[in-house]
């Protein structure tokens, strides 16, 4: 229909992203950056001034931004990475996408882009490996408590599980005092985006410290930047002890790290990463490498409240630009010019779908 838009407050939200993350820095050889969904503005059931933000956008998030009435949603994984030749809602994904648009909300997908700009997720991690964390609050769940007559009782209580489904917490807020350690730090992939300085913009990173670093202590920084999670995996030499290695540089990348890896000229002494297939792992460790992954999504989760700090600053500059020029129109948009809040939301539900199973013994 002629003159139909997305809310107002989305178009500012999207351009506070563009701003802070440009869609220039993504790796556009296999990535699906940007809208991806606008859905058409109704000034009658119009949406609040408020994003959700969350790694993917699952059926729980989206009943998340549903219920709340986010204006947008930005997924840092893209919801849609292939091309479409029909949108259907036996698809669980697409029927995530019909149901937001069916509400009015849009969704917009930054994913490498944030890995890649300067102070995005890829010097995140790399303040994690470099910093102190100074807080971290657990994420255990409180265990009822029982007497030992009472669990061996089968009259007192039914049996109880013997081990529990931990997830990573889907939300994390740990201060950081940032790069404590010398170091240095570049790119994996330097940037050939006009503009931007290849020496700090690019895929991963590359962290070489000014002394060697225990590798329990990085162990520790890890643990402490996110979220304390219960359980990891690494992989070590197989003629070497945790307690002996020392680490001078660190190849980082967030999400699945292998492919990045392979493409790097220079030598480390730790991968540091969300995910690696089983014969990438052995490779490394058979060249003397340790390899720290963190399951997925997990190694970037955390930047979402980074992410949220940056927004309520950029979007809160970028509405008050539109509200000002746009003053005084008259029609479907003047109600929603006339609200000059912002809200940003971190998702409550979004997690890794995978979690460890803990023995409570």
């Amino acid at each position: 229909m002629a003159g139909t838009t997305s809310s107002p407050f989305s178009r500012a939200v999207v351009n506070a992203m563009r701003k802070l993350y440009p869609e220039s820095l993504a790796d556009k050889s296999f990535d699906n950056t940007g809208l991806l969904l606008e859905a058409p503005f109704d000034p009658i059931r119009r949406q609040m001034n408020s994003a959700l933000l969350t790694i993917d956008l699952t059926k729980a998030v989206a009943d998340e931004a549903i219920e709340r009435n986010d204006s947008i949603v930005i997924a840092y994984h893209p919801i849609i990475f292939r091309g479409l030749k029909s949108l259907t809602l036996s698809n669980t994904q697409q029927h995530t996408l019909l149901r937001l648009a069916a509400e009015g909300i849009s969704v917009y997908c930054p994913h490498t882009a944030v890995d890649a700009a300067p102070g995005g997720l890829g010097d995140w991690l790399a303040d994690i490996i470099t910093g102190t964390p100074s807080s971290a609050p657990s994420s255990a769940e409180p265990t009822p408590s029982a007497s030992k007559a009472d669990e061996d009782d089968p009259f007192t209580a039914p049996p109880r599980p013997t081990f529990r489904l931990q997830h990573h917490p889907s939300q994390l807020d740990q201060p950081l005092t940032l790069s404590a350690t010398k170091h240095t730090r570049a790119p994996i992939i330097p940037t050939s985006v006009p503009g931007y300085d290849p020496a700090t913009a690019g895929m991963g990173r590359i962290v070489r410290f000014g002394s060697p670093q225990p590798l329990l202590t990085l162990i520790q920084r890890i643990s402490l930047g996110l979220g304390q999670p219960k359980g990891f995996p690494i992989a070590i030499p197989q003629d070497k002890s945790i307690e002996d290695i020392s680490i001078r540089s660190v190849g980082i990348c967030a999400g699945s790290g292998g492919h990045l890896f392979g493409e790097m000229k220079e030598d480390v002494d730790l991968l540091f990463t969300g995910e690696m297939s089983h014969h990438e792992a052995l490779a490394a460790i058979e060249q003397g490498k340790v390899v720290i992954t963190l399951f997925h999504s997990n190694t970037e989760r955390g930047f979402l409240q980074v992410l949220k700090g940056q927004l309520e600053e950029a979007v809160g500059e970028e509405w008050g630009r539109i509200r000002t020029e746009e003053k005084g129109q008259k029609g479907e948009d003047s109600e929603v010019l006339a609200d000059e809040g912002v809200e940003i939301h971190v998702s409550e539900v979004d997690r890794d779908p995978y979690g460890i199973m803990i023995s409570k013994d």
